[in-house]
């Protein structure tokens, strides 16, 4: 039988996990959750790396591996994730050069090698490809006001419904950090395009999706896309990531939304802005990561570049946006709230660096010293309620609805 790693196998805590920890106990404290109040920074952050064992690769990302980090041209480094079939079909596009497509990663590394990063990132970025670059900026602020709307008061004892639209990771972790909170949690699904990791990552889509009740339903027939906007009006937020063309597809006006229903509270979560020519760039945890500076501070810590935990802009940003959307909610607010993942990676590490530089600075060499290690291990979350299949609940809820 295979034995459990050695804590010497084990690599060091993941930079930021105290950064992420003050964000928990802020949210602990204008709560008054004693479940938000029981975690902590380093198993939210962590808990999808230690309970796969993930290994800490360098300038390849933690899990499948599907990004990687490569020198250009000009002195800088490009952050490329190929996760999705068609981001294979864009490769010819990027480089220019045809068959592509079908290329390893020495021969992608040598193409990388002979452009410049900024070209890359634009072009990369009008293809709709999930790239970054280890010296850019974000362009977007990590928290950004996009609509106000009308207050509302609500009972005392209220029980907040928030629509959970969001899929993969940092979404459905801010869903569950406000489920922890005290809210009902609706996941509203696909029934053709479910989430993701309901099936290629079971057990984080059971650690962040427990509790919540589950809807599906199928946005390309008008009839569902009433029952959304009607199951919306009821509730107190929302939470999605999905980029304007996509919402305005859909029949979704969230600007609309938010002024019409008195006390919603909107959530927006994006890879780089939810406005200006950023809404429409696509971004994941690991790029994102990269945008926001984190490979860059382990090459200034450490003298090599790599990758900082796994896809770790995605639970810096669930953790924000689930803390952002209890204070609008208990001030009564009508607000759509846009979250940009690389800003709030940027953002942490400013924090973190003001707060403690020195602890900082040597969990970046730590990190960069226990490449071949497995992530460190956190204690596995005891699960507190059940994971509810694809589409249990919908019949429960269209039934509450008025759409005549």
């Amino acid at each position: 039988m295979p034995t459990e790693p050695s804590d010497a196998q084990r690599g060091p805590p993941i930079p930021l996990w105290r950064w992420a920890d003050r964000q928990l106990r802020e949210l602990a404290a204008i709560s008054g959750s004693e479940r938000i109040a029981a975690l902590d920074g380093l198993s939210i952050i962590g808990e999808r790396g230690s309970l796969r064992d993930f290994e800490i690769r360098g300038r390849r990302s933690a899990g499948i591996g599907g990004s990687y980090l490569n020198p250009t041209r000009d002195g800088s480094w490009f952050a490329l994730t190929i996760m999705r079939e068609e981001d294979r079909a864009y490769l010819p596009a990027l480089f220019g050069k045809e068959g592509m497509e079908t290329a390893d990663q020495t021969q992608l590394a040598a193409e990388i090698a002979l452009r410049d990063s900024t070209r890359l990132l634009a072009d990369g970025r009008a293809l709709g490809m999930a790239v970054a670059c280890a010296d850019e900026t974000p362009v977007s602020p990590p928290i950004e006001i996009l609509t106000r709307g009308k207050r509302r008061d609500r009972p005392q004892g209220h029980r907040p419904i928030v629509i959970d639209m969001s899929a993969i990771w940092a979404g459905p972790l801010c869903g569950h950090l406000l489920w922890q909170a005290g809210a009902d949690v609706i996941k509203v699904e696909n029934p053709n395009r479910p989430d993701l990791f309901r099936t290629s990552d079971p057990q984080t889509f059971e650690a962040v999706n427990q509790g919540k009740e589950c809807v599906a339903l199928d946005l390309t027939k008008a009839n569902d896309r009433d029952r959304l906007v009607a199951l919306i009006r009821k509730a107190d937020m929302v939470i999605e990531a999905s980029r304007p063309r996509a919402l305005r597809h859909l029949g979704v006006d969230a600007d609309a939304l938010v002024r019409e229903v008195p006390g919603l509270v909107w959530l927006s979560i994006t890879g780089h802005g939810a406005s200006g020519d950023a809404a429409n760039w696509v971004g994941v945890g690991n790029d994102c990561a990269v945008a926001g500076g984190l490979a860059r501070a382990l090459a200034n810590a450490t003298g090599e570049i790599g990758y900082v935990g796994d896809a770790l802009a995605d639970p810096l940003t669930g953790i924000t946006a689930a803390l952002e959307g209890w204070r609008a909610y208990t001030n009564g607010e009508a607000i759509r709230i846009g979250f940009s993942m690389s800003a709030i990676a940027a953002k942490a590490l400013e924090e973190e660096r003001a707060f403690d530089a020195a602890a900082l600075d040597e969990e970046l060499r730590d990190w960069g010293a226990s490449v071949g290690k497995l992530f460190p291990k956190v204690p596995a979350r005891l699960g507190l309620a059940p994971v509810h299949a694809l589409g249990a609940d919908t019949e429960k809820w269209l039934d509450r609805l008025d759409l005549s």
